[in-house]
């Protein structure tokens, strides 16, 4: 139930009328931008009003997978295993033998070998070794017989050769394994003996074209290696005789080693070894190196103590001759002293103390003198030495110099001849790793399992291909629904109609199948009775007093206006209000059936043409307060009769007598008689059927009564169906009431 409680009156001047004051305000703007343009509400409202057309969209998309699935030709596959080892010698010009693939690099090797697996040439392979392309049972019988006309028997033989190789290539797969080396190839076909029987051709071809492959590597590598080695072999023979012609010519003795070999001049291994002359300027060099070395040593040892007094030359101090003399003189010292203290120095033992003192000294300073100038001479004898190796070693660079420029030509001979014969050496144990490999060098692929002829299809696949037909199912039922919702622009929902039509809304009724209206009607605890009494208390609260005539019209017939008027002019009749409902329906009258009356002759047009009286043309048997009027006769002219000044006449006259006047008057689409009538009643309650009538017949009916200055009270929305506008399961089936005696949830 939708209770719309009044809020303050908004609009204060004097053009504002008193709708627009007392009864609920609406936004006019259909058009929200903060607002999403679907709601979770407006999914499930979508989703149960298309119910019916997204089970068939689904249903016809299952039947339908189920059935191509039962008319596809089955796909057997088979699967043969092979092992690579990506880790295999690589027999490569430049290269060594040694494994030379990248850890990092061992997936691409084995994409590239899956590749290698589904290639043209591989293909071929397996065509040629089982004659696929005379097989009837691989290309057809039909194929086979349907030779063109005018094409010879090699050009016949190609294109079958070519239509076979395009089918091993569609139907062939090698799956890159990740964590190990093992590649399944897989082949499907319609015939699984057929497919197990390419599946291991493909395994056998595989692994004789890797071991080709390997042999026509290493031969190749042999018969290039031999043709260097050949020819580097002429060219150090020449090499090292032209090196030997021109040391004879030019008188150039090499001192050989023991072993025939040295390494001089920049690392290269040669026959020739340093000459004699290189050798004594080596030996006379060295032996000048260390006296000058050692007159370095002696220099600096004799200018440390040219200028010191002997005593403080540590070689002095160091002398056991010089240390035996110290404590000979430290003893005289003692005894000398131990005389002094009672003897002077004239005493006789006391002067011989000091003789011998004065002797001790003496000879100390003549031994200190002595090893000072022994250090001296060592230093003259260094520098003697130094000149005359000086002398020496200028003589043996001369000698040299003159030598070497007679061995600049010879060494770039001997270079040149030491180059060539270290290539050669590399070439030749190259070619000897090349022919062991040849010989114990294992392939890189190796075959493992052979492919079983399968015993089930892999393709159809019935649960795979009915999931696909379901998302496609859901998928059509999507744009179905899409389409039919574009299109279908009824209104629905409380939002639809305050949004797109502007108006409030003042309540709404829920849906009662129509043999059960009387009865809801009657059980005031009801859905439908308590609905009608929320209408009732939004428009008896938003009325004045003085404003009493009300109108009740549709943009069509059957949504559910009359039963609105009578069960709202009831209501304001039970409230103690003295009302009077008008039938004012010309084309179609009811209201004389809804109390139970068969259609009287006199009523509402019979009142207006001044045939009777007012008072003669009520119903009899209404409820106390409740006057009803109904049509009567049916006019011949009913917008003549409506359009006269008799309709304000009697609202004028009604006005004053009763409480609440109620005009039930004939649908707006197609006919005058409800604009007519809304010129002169005082507010408008428009109703709307939920589900049912097209918001731009709505639209229309509203703007045809506003064009004719009719005053639009709100709408009212009859038998509203929450499931369909989008409302939760409970909002549909439980409306909680109140009883006397309990408190409950009533199924509507």
């Amino acid at each position: 139930m939708n209770e719309h409680v009044a809020p303050p009156p908004t609009h204060t001047s004097s053009e504002a009328g008193w709708v627009e004051r007392f009864m609920p305000h609406a936004d006019r703007h259909p058009h929200h931008p903060g607002v999403p343009l679907l709601s979770a509400a407006d999914l499930r409202g979508i989703v149960f009003r298309q119910r019916w057309l997204i089970a068939a969209s689904i249903g016809v998309a299952l039947l339908a997978g189920l059935i191509a699935t039962l008319l596809t030709k089955p796909i057997y596959q088979a699967a043969a295993t092979v092992r690579i080892d990506p880790w295999g010698s690589n027999i490569v010009e430049g290269q060594n033998i040694e494994p030379g693939l990248a850890t990092n690099e061992v997936y691409r090797y084995m994409e590239t070998q899956g590749s290698v697996i589904e290639s043209r040439k591989m293909a071929r392979r397996v065509m040629e070794k089982l004659d696929l392309a005379g097989d009837s049972a691989f290309l057809g019988s039909d194929t086979l017989s349907g030779r063109p006309e005018g094409m010879d028997e090699a050009a016949w033989r190609r294109q079958r050769e070519l239509l076979a190789i395009s089918r091993l290539q569609a139907n062939v797969k090698a799956e890159i394994p990740v964590s190990n080396r093992i590649v399944p190839i897989r082949f499907r076909w319609g015939d699984p003996a057929v497919a197990a029987t390419i599946a291991n051709a493909y395994a056998d071809a595989f692994v004789r074209e890797d071991a080709e492959r390997n042999l026509e590597t290493n031969r190749y590598a042999q018969e290039y290696l031999q043709n260097q080695i050949d020819q580097l072999r002429t060219r150090v023979q020449e090499a090292e005789l032209a090196a030997n012609d021109y040391a004879r010519r030019n008188g150039i003795v090499n001192q050989t080693t023991g072993t025939g070999a040295n390494d001089f001049l920049g690392g290269y291994s040669t026959f020739y070894g340093p000459t004699i002359t290189g050798s004594n300027l080596a030996n006379v060099n060295d032996n000048y190196v260390r006296a000058r070395a050692e007159r370095i040593v002696a220099e600096q040892r004799w200018l440390a103590i040219a200028n010191a007094p002997p005593e403080q030359v540590r070689e002095v101090q160091s002398s056991l001759v010089i240390q035996q003399l110290e404590q000979s003189k430290a003893d005289l010292l003692r005894q000398l002293s131990d005389l002094r203290q009672r003897y002077d120095d004239s005493y006789p033992a006391v002067a011989e103390i000091i003789a011998q003192v004065a002797s001790t000294d003496a000879e100390a300073a003549r031994i200190g003198s002595d090893i000072k100038n022994s250090i001296r001479r060592e230093y003259e004898v260094a520098a003697r030495q130094e000149q005359a190796l000086r002398r020496e070693l200028d003589a043996a660079s001369g000698a040299s110099l003159t030598e070497q420029d007679r061995r600049v030509r010879f060494n770039l001979l001997d270079r040149e001849a030491a180059a060539l014969r270290n290539q050669m050496a590399s070439l030749l144990a190259r070619f000897n790793e090349i022919s062991t490999a040849a010989n114990v060098r294992a392939g890189t692929v190796s075959r493992l399992d052979e492919a079983d002829v399968p015993q089930r299809p892999v393709s159809p696949d019935l649960m795979i291909n009915l999931i696909i037909a379901l998302f496609a199912g859901m998928g059509l039922a999507g744009g179905l629904v899409v389409l039919r919702e574009a299109f279908d622009d009824r209104l629905r929902s409380f939002e639809e109609i305050e949004q797109k039509l502007g108006f409030p809304l003042i309540g709404h009724t829920p849906y009662v199948d129509e043999g059960e209206v009387a009865l809801q009607l009657e059980d005031g605890f009801s859905a439908l009775a308590e609905a009608y009494s929320s209408i009732l208390t939004n428009i008896d609260y938003s009325i004045p007093r003085d404003r009493n005539v009300l109108q009740f019209t549709s943009s069509q017939a059957s949504e559910g206006k009359t039963t609105t008027s009578v069960v709202l002019a009831k209501g304001f009749a039970r409230r103690g209000r003295k009302t009077l409902l008008v039938d004012a329906d010309l084309r179609k009258p009811s209201i004389a059936h809804q109390f139970g009356h068969r259609s009287p002759s006199a009523g509402f047009a019979e009142i207006l043409l001044g045939h009777v009286e007012q008072a003669d043309t009520y119903l009899p048997g209404t409820p106390d307060n409740l006057d009803v009027i109904p049509v009567g006769a049916t006019p011949p002219n009913p917008v003549d009769l409506l359009s006269s000044d008799k309709v304000r006449e009697f609202i004028e006259r009604n006005r004053k007598a009763y409480s609440v006047v109620i005009f039930d008057t004939s649908p707006v689409m197609g006919i005058a008689d409800a604009a007519l009538i809304a010129r002169h009643v005082d507010a408008t309650i428009f109703v709307v059927e939920a589900n049912k009538v097209q918001f731009g017949q709505v639209r229309a009916s509203l703007r045809r009564l506003r064009a004719t200055g009719a005053s639009v009270a709100g709408i009212v929305l009859s038998k509203y169906r929450a499931l369909q506008a989008g409302e939760s399961y409970d909002y549909q089936y439980h409306y909680y009431v109140y009883s006397p005696g309990e408190h409950g949830s009533h199924k509507a």
